[in-house]
């Protein structure tokens, strides 16, 4: 495999962002034309975040308190030296007059002279005050090293964890640094620019193989890459003994005891449920650590349908990967497009903001994916209670006449692939806003009612989610939880609210927040949520107006100016964020999903302790995950 790849183009890197300059352009050839010049995008690192003079005082104020040198800004973050991060974050997070509580998304880049590990932090008192903090290390592979936040955000668990995983940055401190979507024992860091997956071609797309000078001379990249040639491994390695396609590495680690049991002198035991599980909803495993019936300790497993969606990413032109965001949380398709469409039309600037009736419509296929998938989640979350099937085929009956307005726009009910840079994909046909007012108006609220009058007051679904599964406000904050499973420990934070997208600021609605946290809560913030977004529908659907959908023409290909951007917005699981890095040419440098299924799993050991098996399959149900978008 490697020696294939020896004569094969490889991925080209760029240096790292400098104070007050873009991505660098790079040096023509000797006696070649001089290249043309790059178009830099507005340095910000999202569209809603602290602004220029707050982020000036921030840089002076960490300067005064932890040191000079603490903090420099560069392209609208600060830079921060790896050994002072974890004082910095303790700064911001006690003892700034803006409490940055909340860890948004944690991702890193592989640049020419080094690795950037980035994170952007908020304030939950006082959102969209967005701040992105720079630590820069060693590129060398294996090298680099940087204190964990672990401490101070537990909500950087997983994604460090991931950032080990895929880029090969260690973090000192963590207590569980290993791998977390690859299994241990891989040999490489899949998102390092210097790896190359099995079957790689080119760089970037369009392969050579696809399309060569227009003559449409095509073969399939499994006839360069016969069966079996595609498990990689370095070509050192020795030990094929060890290999066996029964053996499952992955979640090996017995998890430790988190809780004393002290009533009954019992044994503890591990047991594993999944990959293969009803109620976990897709190849996913957790190993429980239980004393008797209770739980003492619960570890996650994940990564079996890990399929390197970011990779893809950085190989695809931006627009081919509109479709694969189709593919995340594949019952959200619609809000997954939104999400990717809003990082690049940040880089891209004015030239892409989509017209107004494109607005429009952006807003009512959110909001009919988040009545969808919500009803979708409140059926299978009592299926997992054990009210078999009847109250999941009544939710699942509205889901469906949604997806059928969904398959009538765009063509599709599931991978609806209708967001595009600056607008839509095509307008809405005939009769469209018709149906759509119809079931807004005249059925949804009265199958809300139907759902909240059977379930939310019976006595069984009140016995087994009351006080099941308790996340305190502090937690979730900590543990950077987002969307339904944080506003149910009664934090009032939505993207739609904390960062305003699209234009959701001209609408009424309110951010319906639980009292307790527990699983009941996370239950009925959806039923709330619903009834939220069919306000909004019924405004949307009445105020829409005639005109274009697209901003400029339509293109299959286009050229991204350079710089970084974080597009965020409020899907149904939770926050639901792209980080792109542009070079200036059609492909992304840097492709990162901050996914909200991922992230909510790493509260779920605490929200399981003390609890039982069967309470742990209705908390689970209650963090609605998609492993679609867990594993990317």
């Amino acid at each position: 495999m490697e020696k294939r790849e020896a004569g094969l183009p490889k991925p080209s890197k760029i240096p790292a962002l400098r104070g007050g300059v873009g991505v660098a352009e790079p040096a023509p050839a000797p006696g070649a034309k001089p290249a043309k010049k790059v178009k830099q995008a507005i340095a910000r690192p999202s569209a809603v975040w602290l602004g220029d003079g707050l982020l000036a005082e921030l840089a002076d104020r960490l300067n005064a308190e932890i040191g000079a040198g603490t903090a420099e800004i560069v392209q609208a973050g600060l830079l921060i030296p790896a050994d002072r991060i974890v004082a910095a974050a303790l700064f911001l997070r006690d003892r700034n007059a803006i409490r940055f509580d909340y860890l948004v998304s944690l991702q890193s880049v592989h640049y020419e002279d080094c690795i950037e590990v980035n994170y952007h932090l908020d304030c939950t008192g006082r959102p969209g005050s967005l701040v992105l903090l720079r630590v820069r290390i060693a590129e060398a592979e294996g090298v680099g090293e940087v204190p964990s936040l672990y401490q101070v955000y537990r909500g950087a668990d997983f994604q460090e964890r991931e950032v080990y995983d895929m880029m090969g940055v260690r973090f000192a401190g963590h207590p569980e640094l290993k791998r977390i979507l690859m299994w241990d024992g891989f040999a490489y860091y899949p998102l390092r620019k210097d790896y190359l997956e099995p079957y790689y071609e080119a760089p970037t797309k369009v392969f050579p193989s696809r399309v060569d000078e227009g003559f449409g001379r095509h073969f399939r990249s499994e006839e360069i890459n016969p069966h079996g040639t595609n498990f990689k491994v370095p070509q050192a390695f020795t030990d094929w003994a060890s290999l066996s396609s029964s053996y499952d590495p992955k979640g090996e680690a017995v998890p430790p005891g988190g809780v004393q049991v002290e009533e009954l002198e019992s044994d503890q035991f591990v047991v594993s449920m999944g990959p293969q599980h009803p109620s976990t909803h897709g190849v996913f495993r957790m190993n429980v650590r239980v004393d008797g019936e209770t739980i003492v300790g619960l570890k996650p497993v994940m990564g079996y349908l890990h399929r390197n969606h970011e990779k893809i990413g950085e190989r695809n032109t931006f627009l081919m990967n509109m479709p694969f965001t189709d593919r995340l949380d594949y019952l959200t398709s619609m809000g997954n497009n939104f999400g990717y469409a809003l990082a690049v039309e940040q880089l891209m600037g004015d030239e892409a903001k989509p017209p107004e009736r494109a607005e429009y419509i952006r807003v009512i296929m959110a909001e009919l994916t988040r009545v969808a998938s919500h009803m979708w989640s409140v059926g299978f979350l009592l299926n997992d209670l054990g009210a078999f099937f009847t109250p999941a085929l009544y939710a699942i009956e509205e889901r469906e006449l949604i997806l059928d307005l969904f398959e009538w726009a765009s063509g599709s009910r599931m991978m609806c692939n209708y967001f595009r840079f600056g607008g839509l994909a095509a307008d809405l046909p005939p009769g469209w806003i018709e149906r759509c007012r119809a079931i807004v108006e005249d059925r949804i609220d009265r199958r809300i009612d139907e759902l909240d009058r059977y379930l939310s007051g019976n006595e069984i679904l009140l016995d087994r989610t009351k006080g099941v599964g308790i996340l305190s406000p502090e937690d979730a904050v900590n543990y950077s939880t987002s969307g339904p499973v944080l506003r149910a420990s009664n934090v009032p934070y939505d993207v739609r609210r904390a960062a305003p997208y699209g234009i959701y600021d001209r609408f009424e609605f309110a951010i319906p927040t639980g009292r307790r946290g527990d699983l009941y809560d996370r239950y009925y913030i959806r039923i709330l949520e619903m009834r939220e977004s069919v306000k909004i529908l019924k405004q949307a659907v009445r105020q829409i107006p005639e005109g274009p959908i697209m901003a400029g023409k339509k293109s299959y290909q286009i050229k991204v100016p350079a710089g970084e951007a974080y597009g965020r917005v409020e899907n149904p699981k939770g926050e639901l964020g792209f980080y792109v890095v542009s070079d200036g040419t059609s492909t992304a440098y840097r492709y990162h999903v901050r996914s909200p299924s991922f992230i909510n799993l790493t509260a779920l050991e605490r929200m399981c302790l003390g609890h039982t098996i069967a309470d742990v399959v209705g908390i689970l149900g209650s963090l609605d995950i998609v492993l679609g978008e867990v594993d990317r």
